[in-house]
């Protein structure tokens, strides 16, 4: 137990039969079905993305999603694409584990630095984790046929 009184949390990669278990708190970040999760997962795991997950007492409390990424601009990184921790334990340490676990497996990779999207929400929890705001801005545009 910790001086919390909670287990301690195990954080570690989901197999690809485990994915469908990490839907009930992807779902609070994503507005997707689990038909449409799964197959995006799939999808996204032939370009390298895992999903992670922060278990307490056997149950997933959190989930991280990330992948390996090389460009010019910033080379090898890690780029983290969502992390959500359950709203019901939140601040329980389980996000910053989460991303200690995406620093540690950035570093063994090789790779120099960590980038992630974050809803404006959210700023607060990675500034806390020592991440800067990136000064280039994130720009799209929605395409219709």
């Amino acid at each position: 137990m910790t001086k919390q009184g909670h287990s301690k949390l195990e954080i570690r990669r989901l197999s690809p039969a485990e994915w469908g278990d990490a839907y009930p708190a992807i779902a609070q970040l994503r507005s997707l079905d689990e038909a449409e999760f799964m197959a995006r997962v799939r999808r996204q795991s032939y370009s390298g993305y895992e999903l992670v997950a922060a278990f307490r007492d056997g149950k997933i409390i959190g989930v991280l999603g990330m992948r390996p990424v090389h460009t010019l601009a910033r080379g090898a990184h890690l780029h983290v694409d969502d992390l959500v921790v359950d709203v019901a334990v939140r601040g329980s340490g389980a996000g910053r584990a989460l991303m200690e676990y995406a620093e540690s497996d950035a570093r063994a990779r090789g790779m120099t630095a960590v980038f992630l999207d974050a809803r404006p929400d959210a700023v607060a929890f990675y500034e806390r984790e020592h991440y800067l705001l990136h000064p280039a801005p994130s720009m799209k545009k929605v395409l219709t046929s």
